[in-house]
C-alpha cells in the first residue's frame, strides 16, 4: 500500500489558512476517523490530502513524494475522495452503472466510458452489488433518493480501487441498514491492506468503524489516538462545549 503522510500541514483558501500544522500518518489496514465541530477544517484536510488544495507549508506525501508531484490520473490510482454529495446534477444524463463505471477512469487508456474494458465493467458490477444497488443499474441518478445517490458515489469511489479512500460524511442520507453495512464494507476494504480516512459527525458510527480518531478544533489537532482514548478523553467535551459522554450515555439508556 502507498503510505500517506500529512506533515505539519498548513493550507486554506484565498491566502488564509484553515488547517494549521496538522500531522498524521495513515497506516496499512487502518481506518482513521476525523471529527470535530462544524468549520474546524475536516473537509479542508481531506481536500488537501487528495491534492485538491495546495499546502501553504508542510505537505502531503505518498511514499515520501509530494502529492502534487503526481499527475491527476496517477494520483487517482492511489487515492480517491468521496465528497459530501448534492443532487448529482452534473451526472444527470448518466445511469447508475455508468456513474460507477466512471470510477475506473484512472485505470483506463481511453475515455471515461469508451475505454472501459471487461475488467472495468466487472469491477463496476462488483461495487454496485457491495453497496446494495443491484436492480438500479439502468436508473438515471437524478431519479434516486438521497441515500441511493450516496451509495452510487461510494460505489464509484470504491471502483477506483485506490490504496486510500477519503470519505467526507459517507453516512449522509443513509438509513440504519446501510449505515451498518457501511461499517462492514469499510472494514472489509481495509482487511485487504487498503486504508480509509473518514469524516464523521456521528460519534457512535466513528466508534464502530475507527481504529484511530483525530479530533480537530479551529484547524488544529486536539488529540489523535486510539478510538477508546479519544472518545473517553475530556478533550471531546471541551471541543464540542457540551458533556458528550453524558449525552451518549443518556441516549443509550433508552435502548436498555
Amino acid at each position: 500500500m502507498t503510505k500517506l503522510e500529512i506533515k505539519d500541514l498548513c493550507c486554506g483558501y484565498g491566502g488564509e489558512n484553515v488547517i494549521n500544522g496538522v500531522s498524521v500518518t495513515l497506516d496499512r489496514g487502518e481506518i482513521l476517523s476525523v471529527t470535530g465541530p462544524n468549520g474546524c477544517g475536516k473537509t479542508t484536510l481531506l481536500r488537501a490530502a487528495c491534492g485538491f488544495i495546495p499546502a501553504a507549508s508542510g505537505g502531503v506525501f505518498l511514499d515520501g513524494r509530494p502529492i502534487l508531484d503526481f499527475s491527476p490520473k496517477e494520483r487517482a490510482r492511489h487515492i480517491a475522495m468521496l465528497s459530501q454529495t448534492g443532487a448529482g446534477g452534473e451526472y444527470s444524463d448518466f445511469t447508475v452503472f455508468d456513474t460507477v463505471l466512471m470510477g475506473r477512469y484512472a485505470r483506463q487508456n481511453g475515455g471515461i466510458l469508451s475505454g472501459a474494458s471487461a475488467e472495468d465493467k466487472i469491477a463496476a458490477e462488483k461495487y454496485i452489488a457491495e453497496t446494495g444497488l443491484c436492480g438500479l443499474e439502468e436508473k438515471l441518478i437524478t431519479e434516486l433518493s438521497g441515500g441511493q445517490l450516496q451509495r452510487v458515489f461510494l460505489a464509484r469511489t470504491l471502483a477506483q480501487e485506490p490504496d486510500v479512500i477519503l470519505l467526507d460524511e459517507p453516512a449522509n442520507h443513509l438509513d440504519f441498514k446501510y449505515r451498518i453495512e457501511l461499517v462492514a464494507l469499510l472494514k472489509k476494504w481495509v482487511s485487504g491492506g487498503k486504508a480509509v480516512i473518514g469524516v464523521f459527525h456521528d460519534l457512535s458510527l466513528a466508534a464502530m468503524v475507527s481504529d484511530r480518531i483525530l479530533l480537530m478544533d479551529k484547524g488544529r489537532e486536539v488529540i489523535c489516538g486510539s478510538t477508546a482514548e479519544v472518545l473517553r478523553s475530556d478533550k471531546l467535551s471541551e471541543v464540542f462545549e457540551t458533556d458528550v459522554r453524558k449525552y451518549m450515555q443518556t441516549a443509550a439508556e433508552f435502548w436498555k
